[in-house]
């Protein structure tokens, strides 16, 4: 019994910390061409900047907006948001550290 009590909650948290990985949008209509975004001043030293992309919200693209994010460690290089066309459709790859 409480092993029972214990295993399920681990399989659950595992399954859930893993579910958004595995989430991907395909969207047979390409994304239109971003707009021109005009970089602000960085807030402070050791900022970099990660450049705005076309979000899918389930009917239309919405423009989501750069903005100046302090990296997780040193060396940490982003890698940009971006829509890869796949057999008819739009595969979206979510922005990153590398």
């Amino acid at each position: 019994m409480t092993i029972r009590r214990t295993l399920i909650p681990l399989i659950f948290a595992g399954v859930m910390a893993v579910s958004p990985l595995a989430a991907q949008v395909y969207v047979r209509v390409g994304p239109p061409r971003p707009p021109y975004e005009r970089r602000v001043p960085p807030p402070g030293r050791g900022y970099i900047w990660t450049p705005g992309y076309q979000r899918w919200d389930g009917r239309a693209y919405v423009w989501m907006p750069g903005a100046w994010v302090r990296p997780p460690r040193p060396h940490a290089h982003w890698v940009a948001a971006h829509w890869v066309h796949r057999r008819g459709g739009w595969l979206f790859v979510e922005g990153h550290w590398r």
